[in-house]
């Protein structure tokens, strides 16, 4: 037990991950790093290179323990590992589309982003869990490490959570708080028992390096915290011959998911056996405006619990090929592609 001296905590968000990327709901969810993640993890390195740290703390999903690596493996500090450091864990809401959430349940939606209090689904958590198991561990961490700097790394709506009511707030006062970036670090004081926020959500070092999330993204703006983007359904009949009437002919074999905006058919992903991928396809009125990632969730979401760790596609549009490498896909043979969807860690990051 420490003898009451300053404590100091870093608490940050995990970069980027697919539920961020693919617009879906993950709160226990155990989602990978996105690739502008680990640009934002590489990021986070670098602002904290100067830093002193003693020790660091993550929740135990993939996506905040491969972000705490930009503080652990360059300090040469282990790793401890806590479930209680968590999101807030969203139930029946697990892995479904933000977009087709919050066209099912529009007043759930705004009760997510702007009154907690009231938001409960099946199987979930509410604020209060996340608070009484959240803050005893910070508290925990903080007495462990008494007089050193810790560095601490959990997720948005818990840390949301966390921060507003150390701040002294009400859960209807934290409602109106913004959302914090991907990586973006708060910083807390404890002593005496108590902690006291010195600054929190600062994304500065994604600033400079033009790496921020939510500058490509709109949703958080929007009063409601409504999706403007793609749900997704079976190809139907009917949609294969909207499509057809744009002259778009959908394939016949494998699994074919529809991309659908505003009521309207816009595309679709044909998934084969073994992890391939046969068609991608977007109209082109619909390109351009951040529809066309997202997708790729489906593929990810529908291969991932059977087993297969890789996407493979075959693109041989140069034009496109980039597209698909920004996604973390590689080149392989011929014109294939391929991305690694799997639970092993990079060698480096």
């Amino acid at each position: 037990m420490g003898d009451g001296g300053m404590t100091r905590l870093y608490l940050i968000r995990h970069a980027e991950a697919e539920g961020n990327l693919y617009r879906l709901a993950h709160g226990h969810y155990d989602s990978l790093i996105t690739e502008r993640g680990y640009r934002q993890i590489a990021a986070l390195r670098r602002r904290f290179a100067d830093i002193p740290v003693d020790a660091v703390y993550a929740s135990d999903l993939f996506r905040t323990r491969t972000t705490a690596r930009a503080i652990y493996e360059s300090k040469g500090l282990p790793l401890h590992t806590d479930p209680a450091l968590r999101e807030i864990g969203v139930g029946v809401w697990e892995n479904r589309p933000w977009q087709e959430l919050g066209m099912k349940f529009p007043e759930l939606m705004v009760a997510f982003n702007h009154d907690m209090g009231k938001w409960h689904v099946e199987g979930s958590e509410t604020a209060a869990d996340v608070l009484s198991r959240f803050i005893p561990a910070l508290e925990r961490i903080a007495r462990e490490n008494d007089g050193k700097t810790v560095a601490v790394f959990s997720h948005g709506t818990a840390l949301r959570l966390v921060l507003g009511t150390l701040q002294g707030m009400s859960l209807e006062e934290i409602n109106e708080t913004r959302h914090a970036d991907n990586t973006a670090v708060s910083l807390l004081e404890y002593e005496n028992g108590a902690f006291r926020v010195v600054f929190r959500d600062d994304n500065s070092h994604l600033m400079e390096a033009g790496l921020s999330t939510l500058a490509q993204q709109s949703w958080w703006k929007n009063k409601n915290a409504r999706e403007q983007g793609a749900y997704y359904g079976e190809m139907t009949d009917a949609d294969r011959k909207a499509l057809a009437e744009q002259g778009v002919t959908v394939p016949a074999e494998g699994r074919v998911i529809a991309v659908y905006c505003e009521g309207t058919v816009i595309g679709g992903v044909q998934l084969l056996p073994e992890g391939v991928i046969g068609w991608y396809y977007l109209l082109p009125d619909y390109r351009g405006r951040r529809l066309g990632v997202p997708p790729l969730g489906q593929a990810v979401k529908y291969y991932r619990p059977r087993g297969i760790d890789r996407l493979r596609l075959r693109c041989a549009d140069g034009e496109l090929r980039p597209f698909f490498a920004k996604l973390g896909f590689v080149p392989t043979e011929d014109d294939w592609m391929e991305k690694y969807i799997g639970y092993e860690e990079r060698a480096e990051i």
